[in-house]
């Protein structure tokens, strides 16, 4: 075999291996909760896992510990699975994970999803100062207070996909915000906690309006309406359009190895084919040669005799009998 086909060959060999070994890892599902993060207190919530197609097993994990064990119902229909708890308390919430199996193999584990109930303790208060009205660059302040003593306030702003702002203190806090653009246009609730996953009853709303903003306002005005449910803000872990085109270009990628693993491969069986057959071409070409040779002499041997006079012949036979 040509030195030059056999590094072809080693190479996809190495490719070939080096892309089983990366295969050994399956990327890590995503995790949500509907119809928020933010549960009251005894109202049904869903866990939603979402993995490979093809996945056989789903499991969720809370606190570090086991929980629940899902089988999708069909392989090639979903690529998700939901773990329902029909009654939220201080007990369900807290930071959950999820795996998935594929064949033998576990994925990594998921980001972490936080699942807090609400509705634990007293209503807080929140107030905004200097008013709830302020001109565009101004600095304003949001004071939540809550009567019975605690230590963490959560500052949240409704239809946005950022977690709450969070800050320690006894019975009040304060969350500095400016300067002021038409972005933090919006209403904003707080909550008291005394610890992260079990929250008080949300304040009532209070509503920051931005004056003489030059910029575009549409954002501020989306985010009122941008999602139905107020509460579900929490950042979704679904795969982005990147991650999908990288998915897309991976999967086209390890196409292209296939097909050119097999084109190797091919080339290979065809080379080897064709070296055996011309191996076993030559002893028969020098076996014909010789053959050829044998009976050129032999009929060179043979054919003085067959040209001589039959008077001579005769004469030579009579002469050995006398």
């Amino acid at each position: 075999m040509p030195p030059a086909l056999a590094a072809l060959l080693f190479l996809g060999l190495f490719l070939s291996q080096r892309s089983s070994t990366q295969k050994q890892t399956l990327s890590k599902p995503a995790i949500w909760a509907k119809p928020s993060f933010m549960v009251p207190k005894g109202q049904p919530v869903i866990i939603w896992c979402q993995g490979a197609h093809g996945a056989v097993e789903y499991q969720l994990y809370f606190e570090g510990g086991f929980s629940a064990l899902e089988r999708p119902k069909s392989l090639r229909m979903t690529n998700k699975v939901k773990f329902p708890i029909p009654a939220m308390t201080s007990n369900t919430a807290g930071i959950y994970r999820c795996f998935y199996r594929s064949g033998e193999l576990w994925s990594e584990p998921s980001d972490p999803l936080d699942l807090v109930v609400t509705g634990m303790y007293d209503t807080p208060t929140l107030s905004v100062q200097p008013r709830p009205e302020v001109a565009s660059g101004e600095n304003v302040t949001f004071y939540c207070h809550l009567a019975a003593a605690t230590n963490t306030f959560f500052l949240l702003k409704e239809g946005t996909p950022r977690r709450p702002q969070s800050r320690y203190g006894n019975i009040r806090a304060e969350f500095p915000v400016g300067p002021v653009s038409a972005a933090h246009r919006g209403t904003y609730r707080c909550f008291g906690s005394y610890n992260n996953h079990a929250w008080s009853f949300p304040s009532e709303p209070v509503e920051l309006l931005v004056r003489g903003d030059v910029g575009d306002t549409s954002a501020a005005r989306t985010e009122h309406t941008s999602s139905p449910d107020p509460w579900d803000s929490y950042p979704l872990t679904t795969e982005t359009p990147f991650e999908k085109d990288l998915a897309l270009w991976d999967h086209t990628a390890q196409n292209l190895l296939r097909i050119g693993l097999a084109f190797l491969v091919l080339v290979a069986v065809v080379w080897l084919l064709a070296e055996d057959w011309l191996h076993r071409k030559k002893p028969q070409k020098r076996a014909n040669r010789v053959s050829s040779r044998e009976c050129r002499r032999r009929f060179r041997t043979q054919r003085p005799l067959e040209k001589q006079p039959r008077d001579v012949v005769a004469a030579g036979k009579a002469d050995s009998l006398s």
